[in-house]
């Protein structure tokens, strides 16, 4: 079989990749990889980087470029078949990565070349892999005898399952529910933009009317503008109940028993390592030192927000009660009553901002921001291989003529499409003899999908969205780490990684910025300065609700890894509810099942990690600081930061590199400016 997964091409081969090319193409990859390794160890006795790491980094490569865009089209354009293929290498490669963490010839080697007079000749990214590879191997249970190793195996591997089949419920449960309105009056309050896409929706089922979904877009216009208070309430409940034991299609998709498995496996597998928790486990790739320094972070900032938090709900409620009646404001009240409360007080409607926000503008304005900033050019490719019509591709070369980096760029939701926004690895940066390896990614939104002639308009929450994942993309992309294993995202502490991210959003509150991306998408109007002034009072619009809100998710995480005893289970909803005690403001119905859609957790890289979101807002916000001390396009600290923390990649611990482009450690004040708290 001539097998697109293992051609030698550049960038994947999408539009030939098919599910029965899957398995083949990862066994034969998979039976090389081994004997390569065996033929490298066999070889010699005295190991060096050149001998035996180059030639494993270049296998990993080989096994990456064939299995990224396997993964990717599994969360992208979903198929029974994709699933079934995707799902059958799953065991075969964590089995591969455990062999690899256990096989103790390797691991002498690699402590072979850290003893060795070489390792002083490597440069810093060379050291930092090999002994990112020795902390990995101890991680992957090379002390371990024999049956515990085998235990570990088998726990990998289960976990893996465990997941994908989280991650499946999710996707499923999401795609189920739908609701044929015929009547108009049932969406009255919608904006023209939702309601042409519910009648998009609808038409695309062969149906007349409006088709409201659990899609994001859907979901999101109907609880913030649906004046029918029973129909929020419907659409919440079938939302809030995806993949549990209750709602609409409750046990069909029953996420509760992975999620179970899932965290009695994890802390086994610590307890195996050694570690009290998976908490401790989760800590020993990331910045924080012990799981005290996250909890006492992370309820160090609900003190500082709660009153905050107790406030902005207070005035909601009086605002529902005074002006529309509600003395029983519930979820699916709040966003419907926050967005009136908004107009009413700052004049602001989110539909009047989305106007200014066509993705024709927003994409050149964001390529031009990131033009001022590091003096790179983007230019759109037309001629590329794709899996959906929807799919753009990108260049991005520097003012030398570099390529730096190229990405596919999947804005809209869809059906058999994961939600959320996210970043993936497509080609990490590598460097051969003669050549360098362009690194690529994958950028992937589910925002609103344009209709008719008029292009898609993004809120701007869709904006800072799009820039987010983009400070991703370029932490990927722009690195100069020649070593594929802390190239671009590769070796960076987890809760550093959303440093790039979060930065990048930063640029999206500010006039200069706003002025490069937005238009009106009729007259091609400038968001005009009452519109930005507007905004600008509205930005910390309930900041201390939605502050309090992710502290709920960060410490709700950390606390059932680290207090997970196998003889009670996982206490879910007990430790969930117990953190609402103690940090939230916003109480959910009993029915809601949130963490049996967190998949951030139970199947994404944020397991005990979750905080990391709020951490890296500290170091995001202390960094942006400077650029509001200098200019917000300031290019010499515009090189400051490319140089220091998006080329270097994990090539150096995090903390290093931020005090490098700084000056000294991070500090908080920034953080509750931003978010109009206190310091």
């Amino acid at each position: 079989m001539n097998n697109p997964l293992l051609a030698d091409a550049t960038l994947p081969l999408f539009s030939q990749i098919k599910p029965e090319h899957v398995v083949p193409a990862i066994d034969q990859l998979l039976t090389e990889a081994r004997s390569s390794i065996a033929h490298h160890l066999q070889a010699t006795q005295h190991y060096t980087w050149k001998n035996l790491i180059e030639p494993l980094e270049e296998m990993d490569d080989k096994l990456n470029k064939a299995w990224s865009p396997v993964s990717h089209m599994n969360s992208v354009v979903n198929s029974d078949e994709l699933r079934d293929a995707y799902n059958a290498c799953l065991p075969k490669l964590s089995a591969y990565s455990t062999e690899i963490g256990q096989n103790e010839a390797l691991f002498k080697a690699y402590r072979f070349i850290a003893d060795s007079d070489e390792f002083a000749t490597l440069d810093i990214a060379q050291q930092k892999i090999i002994l990112n590879a020795l902390r990995d191997f101890k991680l992957s249970g090379i002390d371990l005898d024999n049956e515990k190793k085998q235990r570990y195996k088998d726990i990998s591997q289960a976990l893996s399952a465990l997941a994908s089949n989280y991650e499946e419920n999710l996707l499923d449960a999401t795609n189920a529910w739908s609701k044929l309105i015929r009547d108009a009056q049932d969406l009255a309050g919608l904006p023209e933009s939702a309601l042409a896409q519910a009648k998009q929706t609808a038409a695309s089922h062969n149906e007349d009317g409006w088709m409201i979904t659990l899609q994001f877009p859907s979901y999101i216009s109907v609880m913030t503008y649906a004046d029918n208070r029973q129909l929020r309430r419907e659409h919440y409940e079938a939302f809030a109940t995806r993949a549990s034991e209750l709602g609409p299609h409750a046990e069909q998709w029953d996420n509760s028993e992975n999620m179970e498995k899932i965290l009695a496996l994890r802390y086994e597998k610590a307890r195996l390592l050694g570690f009290a928790n998976y908490a401790e486990l989760s800590l020993a790739t990331k910045m924080a030192e012990k799981p005290d320094d996250v909890t006492d972070f992370l309820e160090d900032l609900a003190d500082r927000s709660w009153r905050h938090a107790r406030k902005d709900l207070a005035e909601l409620r009086e605002f529902a009660k005074q002006h529309h009646g509600i003395n029983d404001l519930q979820s699916w009240d709040m966003a419907y009553y926050s967005e009136k409360m908004r107009q009413h007080f700052y004049r602001l409607s989110q539909e009047e901002v989305k106007a200014y926000f066509p993705v024709t503008r927003v994409l050149p304005g964001l390529f031009a921001i990131v033009d001022k900033l590091y003096g790179l050019q983007i230019a759109e490719i037309s001629d590329f291989d794709s899996y959906h019509p929807d799919v753009r591709f990108f260049q991005i070369h520097d003012q030398t003529g570099q390529l730096r980096g190229q990405f596919y760029l999947d804005l809209y939701a869809r059906a058999k499409k994961r939600g959320g926004a996210w970043m993936d690895d497509c080609v990490g940066r590598k460097r051969f003899d003669d050549s360098i390896q362009t690194p690529v990614a994958y950028l992937t939104c589910n925002f609103t999908p344009p209709h008719g002639d008029q292009p898609a308009l993004l809120t701007h929450d869709d904006v800072t969205t799009l820039f987010h994942e983009f400070g991703h993309g370029l932490h990927h992309m722009l690195t100069q780490v020649d070593h594929l294993g802390v190239s671009g995202i590769n070796g960076v502490e987890w809760d550093a990684v959303e440093l790039p991210s979060q930065f990048m959003e930063n640029w999206c509150w500010e006039k200069e910025a706003l002025a490069l991306m937005s238009g009106h998408y009729q007259t091609d109007e400038k968001l005009p300065d009452d519109l930005f002034d507007k905004m600008i009072a509205a930005k910390n619009f309930q900041a201390g609700m939605i502050m309090v809100r992710q502290l709920e998710f960060s410490l709700f995480d950390f606390r059932i890894h680290r207090d997970y005893h196998p003889e009670k289970g996982g206490r879910i909803y007990e430790t969930l509810e117990q953190v609402r005690e103690q940090v939230a403001v916003v109480r959910p119905p009993k029915f809601n099942r949130f963490a049996h859609s967190f998949s951030h957790i139970f199947a994404g890289g944020y397991a005990a990690g979750y905080y990391s979101y709020k951490w890296a807002e500290v170091l995001s916000s202390d960094a942006f600081s400077l650029f509001e001390e200098k200019g917000i396009f300031d290019r010499d600290t515009g090189k400051a930061f490319l140089t220091n923390i998006l080329e270097k990649g994990g090539s150096q611990n995090a903390m290093e590199l931020f005090i490098s482009f700084r000056g000294r450690k991070p500090s908080i004040d920034a953080l509750l400016r931003h978010n109009g708290i206190a310091a």
